[in-house]
C-alpha cells in the first residue's frame, strides 16, 4: 500500500522570529548596535566630551556630530559584513590578509583592548568613588570582576545579553537628558559649534580624542561578530530583510548614543565654560561643578551614568577582547585570563596615582590611532562582490567610507607631527 506524506518545509530562523508578531517580529531584529551603542558612551567620552565644552565652549560641537555620522557607517558596514560572510572582520583578517600582516593586527587590536579597558575601569573607579567614597584602585577591581556578571548572560542566549546593555544605555540616555534639560544651553552658539574650525594643537588633541571615543575600533571587531552569531539567513532575500533590521539598529541605537554624546559637551559648555568651577575639565571636577551649578541631583545623575558607562562598557570590551583573539589567533584563552591580561594596565595607572581623566583623555587618542587599522579592511572586503554577494557595498558608499578613512588617516598624522614638533 502506497501513502502520499505530505511534507512541509521547517520553518527558517527569520521565519520564526516573524511568527511572533509583527512588533516583536521587527523588535527581534534590533539589538547588536545597542551592545555597540554603549561602547560609544564609554567614560572616555565622559572625558573628552566634557573636557572639550569645559575649555572650548561649543567649539567642538561639529567634531561629535561628524563623529557620530561617522560611527553611524562604520557600524552599519561592519554589520553587513558579519551578516553576508557569516564571519567576523578578525576571522576575515586572518583568513584574507598575509599572515605577518595578520600578527601585526592582532597586535595592535590587544592595544586598542587595553586602551579601551583603561577607559571604563578607570571610569567606573571614578565613579565609585564619587557615589560611595571607595579608593579608586578597589574600585578599579570591583568594576573589572563586576563585568562577568553581565558577561553571565550571554550563557542565556544572545538576547539576555543585548538587553541588559541596552537598559545601561538607556539609563545613561535619560541621566543626561535630564542633567541637559536642567542646566540649558545657547541653541546660537550650538549651533555656530558646527561650522568645523579648531583652536590650537590642544583644540586638536581633543578632536582626536573625541573620534577616537566615539568610532571605537574594537566594537567595529565586535559588531560584525555579532550580527554573524544571531540570526542565519538561509537566501538572499532574508539578508536583505536582515539587513534593512541592522540599518534600523544602527540608526536607532547610535542615535542615542549620539545625542548622549552632544549632551555631555553642551552640559559642560553651558555650566563651565567662563567662570565655570576650576577643573571642571576633570571627571571629579564635572560631577562637582554640576553640583554647584545645577544642583546635587544632577552630580548624583552624572555619577550614576559614569558607573553604568563603565560597568556596561567594560563587559562589551572584554567580549571583543574574545572576538579579537579568537578571529586573529583561532584561539581562546580563559575568560579570568583575558580580563587580566586587559586590566592591569588599568589597575597601574590608578596604582601608581595618575590623574584618571587625562589617562582617559590620552587613552581616546591610543584608539582614534587603531581606527585605520579596523576601518580600512571593512571598507576593502565590503567592496567584494565575491564575499557580500548581493550586499556588497553601492560604489557611492565605498566612496564615502574610503574618505572617511582617509580624513581619519590624515588627522592622526597631522596629530603626530604637532605633539613631535611641540
Amino acid at each position: 500500500m502506497v501513502t502520499n506524506e505530505l511534507t512541509t518545509a521547517r520553518p527558517t530562523p527569520l521565519q520564526v522570529a516573524r511568527a511572533r508578531g509583527r512588533l516583536r517580529g521587527r523588535l527581534i531584529l534590533l539589538g547588536p548596535a545597542f551592545v555597540a551603542a554603549v561602547a560609544y558612551v564609554d567614560p572616555g567620552n565622559f572625558a573628552t566630551n566634557s573636557a572639550a565644552g569645559a575649555r572650548y565652549g561649543y567649539l567642538l560641537v561639529w567634531v561629535v556630530v561628524v563623529a557620530n555620522l561617522m560611527a553611524m557607517l562604520v557600524q552599519t558596514l561592519t554589520a553587513k559584513l558579519g551578516l553576508a560572510t557569516g564571519r567576523s572582520l578578525p576571522e576575515l583578517c586572518r583568513e584574507r590578509l598575509p599572515k605577518p600582516v595578520n600578527r601585526v593586527m592582532w597586535v595592535q587590536a590587544e592595544l586598542v583592548a587595553m586602551a579601551t579597558d583603561l577607559a571604563e575601569v578607570i571610569g567606573g573607579a571614578v565613579a565609585l568613588y564619587l557615589l560611595f567614597g571607595i579608593p579608586l584602585l578597589p574600585g578599579g577591581i570591583i568594576i573589572g570582576t563586576a563585568a562577568f556578571a553581565v558577561l553571565a548572560l550571554r550563557s542565556r542566549g544572545f538576547r539576555a545579553f543585548e538587553i541588559a546593555i541596552a537598559v545601561g544605555l538607556g539609563v545613561i540616555v535619560l541621566a543626561f537628558a535630564a542633567n541637559l534639560l536642567a542646566a540649558g544651553s545657547d541653541p546660537g552658539s550650538a549651533v555656530a559649534g558646527l561650522v568645523p574650525r579648531l583652536q590650537g594643537t590642544d583644540s586638536v588633541l581633543l578632536a582626536a580624542g573625541i573620534l577616537g571615543a566615539t568610532v571605537m575600533p574594537h566594537v567595529i571587531y565586535v559588531h560584525s561578530a555579532l550580527t554573524r552569531d544571531r540570526i542565519p539567513a538561509t537566501d538572499d532575500t532574508e539578508r536583505r530583510t536582515l539587513f534593512r533590521g541592522q540599518r534600523a539598529d544602527v540608526l536607532l541605537a547610535l542615535t542615542a548614543a549620539g545625542a548622549v554624546n552632544l549632551a555631555m559637551l553642551l552640559i559642560a559648555a553651558a555650566s563651565f565654560r567662563g567662570g565655570g568651577p576650576v577643573g571642571a575639565d576633570s571627571l571629579e571636577g564635572v560631577h562637582a561643578g554640576l553640583g554647584q551649578t545645577i544642583g546635587t541631583a544632577a552630580a548624583f545623575g552624572f555619577a550614576i551614568a559614569l558607573l553604568v558607562s563603565g560597568l556596561a562598557s567594560t563587559s562589551v570590551g572584554t567580549y571583543a577582547g574574545e572576538v579579537i583573539m579568537q578571529g586573529f589567533l583561532r584561539r581562546r584563552i580563559p575568560l579570568l585570563l583575558r580580563r587580566l591580561v586587559t586590566l592591569l594596565p588599568a589597575l597601574a595607572v590608578l596604582a601608581i596615582g595618575l590623574d584618571p581623566t587625562q589617562a582617559l583623555v590620552l587613552s581616546q587618542v591610543i584608539l582614534s590611532f587603531g581606527i585605520p587599522f579596523a576601518l580600512i579592511p571593512v571598507v576593502a572586503f565590503t567592496r567584494r562582490r565575491d564575499l557580500m554577494g548581493n550586499l556588497v557595498n553601492h560604489p557611492l558608499t565605498t566612496a564615502t567610507a574610503s574618505l572617511v578613512a582617509a580624513l581619519v588617516v590624515a588627522l592622526n598624522a597631522f596629530l603626530l607631527w604637532q605633539v613631535v614638533a611641540g
